[in-house]
């Protein structure tokens, strides 16, 4: 197993500049969500001019999936590639190194593969679009493209490392309220102002901020609020987005978020219509057994260097929190060489910058590294599952 492992390692130093290309080349074409064309060609191209049969625009325009060997042969592990950017700033979460880590692990793995002589179960490098609010992996799960996997993994850039960060379930929503246009100087009593039922719930919900717990967050903005100010304004709009550690809390946290809304409605005499996203991302359920693996082989390469747990900052979600309600899932952050924070232009630089290369291919070597571990042992992948079992008896 370590000669497969060294396989593994030395095939993603062979490929280095290559997967450095790749990375950049997304980073270069950033795309929204659902729109990641470029990125899907480039990353299907790669991969099966790197000799993976590839199934392109599966089950969606944008995604893809790369598979070796089969289930008859062992277990069915897919890494994961994220490659959707955020509007105006680009990949500011770094999903273009995701993508390279997740390559770069299909890679080793494929390698290690053919020194074995022939594939040690099923692997899948799956390409999933729209992580940045479009729920990418959910519609892939709908579609069954997660059937049949026993482990799914993935790494994400962050301004450090952190093997087991909370992810918070996540729940959105549209606000409208409706009133009556009116002169809002000469006729202002005709008018039902539906901004002032805006600014109202907006401020209520600020108000009950001192009652949520500390791992709550609920954030939103006004996003239509009238046309001129001399006209009360008949239509407003707000965007909300109510996160907590469990699909439950998040239940409680909406509740509580929805009286602010209604209470604004009825004081002002305005309706309200409130619309909920259909695709919610659920917390990310980290499998103990599977992390303990990746956690081993990542401290034997350089850069790592762990953060606790209790000082990484919560609160974010993601569609990989889905995932791992259907499969055993990891999902660990690591740290590009850069103090810059996600979702800022700063972060955008540091995931374009070459000085990042050396801790997200050791990222890739850590998830080959794991995967031929589940691969080889089967103890470990009934531990798994077991975990797996628990996890579910405690969120399900």
């Amino acid at each position: 197993m370590a000669d497969l492992k060294h396989v593994a390692c030395s095939a993603i130093d062979k490929y280095a500049d290559d997967l450095h290309t790749l990375s950049k080349e997304i980073w270069l074409h950033p795309e929204l969500n659902f729109e990641e064309f470029y990125s899907h060609d480039y990353l299907t191209k790669f991969l099966e001019d790197s000799g993976f049969p590839v199934d392109r625009k599966y089950k969606n325009e944008t995604a893809f999936r790369a598979t070796l060997g089969d289930k008859t042969q062992g277990p069915h592990v897919a890494v994961l590639c994220e490659y959707d950017a955020l509007p105006g700033i680009g990949h500011a979460c770094g999903h273009n190194l995701i993508a390279e880590v997740g390559v770069a692990a299909g890679l080793g793995i494929k390698a290690a593969f053919e020194s074995f002589g022939k594939p040690l179960g099923q692997l899948s490098v799956i390409g999933t679009p729209a992580e940045e609010g479009g729920g990418g992996k959910i519609v892939l799960l709908d579609q069954g493209v997660f059937d049949g996997v026993d482990v799914a993994m993935m790494s994400h850039p962050a301004p450090m490392d952190c093997l087991s960060a909370s992810f918070n379930a996540v729940k959105r929503a549209i606000i409208t309220y409706k009133g009556r246009a009116s002169h809002a100087a000469a006729f202002p009593w005709e008018g039902v102002n539906a901004l002032d039922a805006a600014v109202n719930a907006y401020q209520s919900v600020s108000n009950l901020r001192q009652q949520m717990k500390p791992t709550w967050r609920v954030h939103g903005i006004i996003s239509k609020g009238g046309t001129k100010p001399n006209i009360i304004p008949e239509e407003t709009e707000l965007q909300y987005y109510f996160r907590a550690p469990s699909q439950k809390e998040v239940d409680i946290l909406t509740e509580k978020s929805m009286k602010c809304f209604e209470s604004a409605a009825t004081a002002t005499g305005c309706t309200i219509e409130v619309k909920f996203e259909e695709r919610n991302y659920l917390n990310v359920i980290h499998n103990t057994s599977l992390l303990k693996t990746f956690e081993k082989n990542i401290k034997t390469l350089e850069h790592f260097q762990e953060l606790p747990e209790s000082e990484f900052p919560a609160g974010g979600s993601t569609d990989m929190g889905n995932v791992s309600y259907a499969v055993p899932s990891i999902h660990p952050m690591f740290y590009i060489g850069s103090d810059a924070l996600n979702h800022t232009r700063e972060f955008t630089v540091a995931t374009g910058d070459p000085v990042a290369q050396p801790y997200t291919l050791e990222q890739g070597k850590a998830l080959a590294m794991t995967a031929i571990d589940v691969f080889t042992n089967p103890d470990l992948l009934q531990q798994i599952k077991e975990d797996f079992t628990k996890d579910m008896a405690i969120y399900k």
